[in-house]
C-alpha cells in the first residue's frame, strides 16, 4: 500500500508541478514575444497548486517530514516522546479526516450549485472531492503510523527548528 500511494500521490503532484512549469514557460514566453499573456494563467496555476500540496501532504505525512519545532525533545524521556508521537498521530489523523469529509461535502454543493471558477468557468466541485480523499487519506496515514516510534532524524536531515 505505501509503494502504491507513493507512486500515486507522487506522479499526480510530479505532475501538476510539471504543467505548472510549463504554463509558466509558455505564458512568460507569450508576453515577452507576442505582448500576450495565456488567458486563465493564473487561475490555472491556483487549481494546479491546489493538486501539487494535497497530493504531497499523505507523502509529506508518510515519511514524518513536516516541519517541526523539536528544541525540546533531547530533554524529554523516550517514554514521553512516544505518548506525544501517539498524541500528535491520532489528533492530526482526526482532524485530517473531519477535514477530508467537510470537503467531500462542500464538494457537492458546489455541484448541485453549478460552482465555476470566475475567468475559465471551470467546475470547482472535482478539486474539492479531490482535495476531501487527499485529506482523508493523509489522516488515514496518520492513524497508521500511531504506535510506530518517532522517526529519529540524521544529522542534517530534514527542517527540524
Amino acid at each position: 500500500m505505501k509503494k502504491t500511494l507513493e507512486l500515486l500521490c507522487g506522479a499526480l503532484s510530479a505532475a501538476a508541478l510539471f504543467a505548472i512549469m510549463t504554463l509558466t514557460f509558455f505564458d512568460v514566453i507569450g508576453r515577452k514575444v507576442a505582448d500576450n499573456s495565456i488567458p486563465g494563467s493564473l487561475e490555472m496555476t491556483e487549481m494546479l497548486m491546489v493538486v501539487v500540496i494535497f497530493a504531497a501532504l499523505p507523502l509529506v505525512s508518510l515519511r514524518e517530514e513536516h516541519v517541526e519545532f523539536d528544541s525540546l525533545d533531547p530533554y524529554l524521556p523516550d517514554w514521553l516522546r512516544r505518548a506525544q508521537s501517539v498524541v500528535v498521530h491520532l489528533l492530526c489523523g482526526a482532524v485530517l479526516i473531519a477535514l477530508g469529509w467537510l470537503m467531500w461535502r462542500t464538494g457537492g454543493a458546489f455541484l448541485q450549485s453549478g460552482e465555476t471558477t470566475a475567468q475559465l468557468k471551470v467546475p470547482k466541485a472535482p478539486f474539492l472531492y479531490g482535495m476531501g480523499v487527499l485529506c482523508a487519506a493523509t489522516g488515514v496515514v496518520h492513524l497508521l503510523l500511531i504506535g510506530r516510534p518517532p522517526a529519529e532524524k540524521m544529522e542534517g536531515e530534514g527542517v527540524a527548528l
